[in-house]
């Protein structure tokens, strides 16, 4: 059983001005494919693997169609170089926007199914704000999204689909995939699994599942990709077509009959209520989370309204973590440890971004191979502030250690993010959520939109629907 391994992993803001190019990718190739840590999983099949290539970046803007269009090419090439194999797996996000192409991972998908043939096995597996089209749907044939969000059973999911693929390669059968759209689109901070109903709808998946059913999924969509495939949506499979297209409208009817119960899990509200109730606040840390310029959604993370907000009020023992701007860092850089320096924070890849003037000293650099990846620690007044050369979140304690910072041990951290990663969420006492801007800002209904299916919430009033099961072209019966 040999299978050939491989993808594209990221999520892209149609709303973003800044295109990712291939320099925002970590790719992985061949060998250091399967030595990763992320696919370590595939260490407990009885397989041969025929590691391809893996391309992963940070959620941001649409991606640049030569990079898009450079990695492809060279996943085919290494498809072709692989063969002979008994069948595929991607390891997909779903919601990347290529610069010219509606439907990327169609486009993706497709091309692998061009070159590997009507009749070979194909698996993905998909983060649930993907955005699943029926031409993808027509590709495959295993599916499994993740059931989490905060996204805490990746290694789970990735594992469930290559379990199926195993498991059609052994028995000799061969499963289906149908979707059930839903015409709704969330934001993740409303529809977080943690909470209800999302808690409810996706611990309830299990139990649809049996001999004829292989897998469940629950596809959210992703909200910020003005695209015709935009929309929730079952996902099911298995290798009865009406025991799937029966659980794929039970889980379709169950999160049309629950969309009036979504709501924001943390206390959510306009960044200057939610700065009054930190101020007020007998706890700490109060984390804030600057949910508009959130880079793990798609967001820029260049935006300074939150400091901006902090300088007005002298706010004393605050940490914001972190803004991305390299002409700063470069600046603290040159200046130098203990330095005291002239800085223009924010802005410095969306030119629509809130920036700030300030006076600061550098506490601590951080270098790096290059000068992409350094960043810097300032202090300006009582507020201290992370400065990244390249995108990143901070979502991690590591990610502060390394620093030499403590995000338990502050009054206020602010943390460009929606709902709190599973790291940071222990810590916040308490978690405010602020509706701040950017293009992933989370007022939802006032986004353009020009080319998402008509009659989807909550940009067009209903409140009729019939789930109607999609087959796959290639399922079977």
């Amino acid at each position: 059983m040999r299978i050939a391994v491989g993808g594209i992993h990221t999520e892209c803001s149609t709303y973003s001005p800044v295109l990712m190019q291939s320099g925002d990718f970590k790719v992985l190739r061949g060998d250091a494919l399967t030595a990763a840590p992320y696919f370590d999983f595939l260490g407990g099949f009885g397989a041969d693997f025929a590691p391809l290539l893996h391309a992963r970046a940070v959620p941001g803007g649409p991606l640049a169609r030569d990079t898009y269009d450079a990695l492809k090419t060279e996943f085919l090439d290494r498809l072709q170089t692989a063969k002979p194999f008994d069948a595929v797996y991607l390891a997909m996000h779903g919601a990347m926007h290529v610069d010219g192409i509606w439907d990327a991972e169609g486009d993706w998908i497709g091309a692998v199914r061009k070159a590997v043939g009507p009749d070979m096995l194909i698996a993905c597996s998909y983060d649930l704000h993907g955005n699943v089209s029926q031409d993808i749907v027509d590709q495959i044939d295993i599916f499994a999204a993740y059931r989490t969000a905060p996204h805490i059973d990746v290694a789970e999911t990735m594992t469930a689909a290559v379990t199926m693929l195993a498991r059609a390669l052994t028995e000799g059968t061969r499963p289906g995939v149908l979707r059930v759209p839903v015409p709704h689109l969330l934001p993740g901070e409303r529809s977080a699994t943690t909470d209800e109903p999302g808690c409810s709808l996706y611990g309830a998946l299990p139990s649809l599942e049996g001999p004829d059913v292989w897998r469940t999924d629950l596809m959210i969509g992703y909200v910020w990709a003005d695209e015709p495939r935009a929309t929730a949506c079952a996902v099911v499979t298995g290798t009865d077509r009406n025991a799937a297209a029966q659980a794929g409208k039970q889980i379709a009817q169950s999160f049309w009959d629950a969309r009036d119960a979504f709501c924001f899990g943390p206390e959510t509200g306009p960044l200057a209520e939610m700065l009054d109730i930190a101020a007020a606040a007998t706890t700490s840390p109060v984390i804030l989370a600057d949910s508009g310029d959130n880079p793990t959604g798609g967001g820029v993370g260049d935006r300074a309204d939150v400091l901006l907000a902090l300088i007005a009020r002298d706010w004393q023992d605050a940490l914001v973590a972190g803004i991305t701007d390299r002409a700063a860092v470069d600046a603290c850089f040159a200046a130098g440890q203990n330095a005291s320096l002239s800085l223009h924070i924010g802005g410095a890849l969306d030119p629509a971004g809130v920036s700030v003037n300030v006076e600061a000293a550098v506490a601590t650099l951080l270098e790096a191979e290059t000068p992409e990846n350094r960043q810097a620690v300032v202090r300006i007044g009582g507020i201290t502030v992370v400065l990244a050369a390249k995108r990143r979140p901070y979502h991690n304690i590591a990610d502060f250690k390394l620093l030499g910072l403590d995000p338990s041990q502050v009054a206020l951290l602010v943390v460009k993010s929606g709902y709190l990663s599973p790291e940071l969420s222990p810590l916040a006492a308490p978690n405010l959520m602020a509706l701040t801007d950017g293009v992933v800002n989370q007022d939802i209904p006032r986004l353009p939109n020009r080319y998402r299916a008509k009659g989807t919430l909550p940009f067009d009033y209903r409140t009729d629907f019939t789930p109607t099961p999609q087959p796959s072209k290639r399922f079977p019966g």
